[in-house]
């Protein structure tokens, strides 16, 4: 009779456990990268075609041009980035009534009716820098936010932060965010 060895086992019952424990310490030590975007709501669904479609008045409109190569253009005249920020507040906050020293005692004919009816346009190429396209968004971002911040300073005596419910709404109202975009 021959004598066969049988080979050793291995107990492999804790492999188990300790394959969860790495799995569970990758989990815990691994940090997820979160996507900044900018925050946006999309208007409702117009139900009432007339009011879409409607054409907004030339004096209403501001238009941001961004070129391949950085340059931002408003009203066809190249701007740096540090004037946007005021350049949109004068366009949306005059409510029409800016006289300017070329306009001859006229209007500022880059003077909103109102805030509610100014629409900023950022025209863009799809060669345009993701980077200067988002300081774009950003400076108007910024800029109606000083607005509605210092309109709510004037009207609740309060930061725009700190405001509750309606009266947040009013002030959003007063001062909505109105951008358009067209990719050429």
């Amino acid at each position: 009779m021959k004598n066969y060895r049988t080979p050793e086992k291995v107990n492999a019952g804790s492999m188990a456990d300790i394959a969860f424990l790495l799995l569970i310490f990758f989990l815990v030590t691994t940090t997820i990268s979160i996507d900044a975007g900018i925050k946006r709501q999309l208007p409702s669904p117009c139900f009432n075609l007339n009011d879409c479609t409607k054409t907004i008045a030339h004096r209403n409109q501001l238009t941001i041009e961004l070129n391949a190569s950085n340059d931002i253009l408003v009203d066809e005249q190249i701007i740096g980035m540090d004037d946007l920020r005021q350049i949109l507040i004068d366009f949306i906050d005059n409510n029409g009534d800016s006289s300017c020293s070329y306009c001859n005692g006229d209007k500022n004919p880059l003077a909103s009716d109102n805030p509610k009816k100014a629409v900023v346009t950022i025209i863009h190429s799809r060669q345009t820098p993701y980077e200067v396209f988002i300081k774009v968004q950003d400076e108007t971002t910024k800029a109606i936010m000083q607005l509605r911040e210092a309109y709510s300073q004037n009207r609740f005596n309060e930061s725009f932060s700190d405001l509750k419910g309606t009266e947040q709404i009013m002030v959003e109202k007063a001062y909505p965010i109105s951008i358009s975009e067209i990719v050429k």
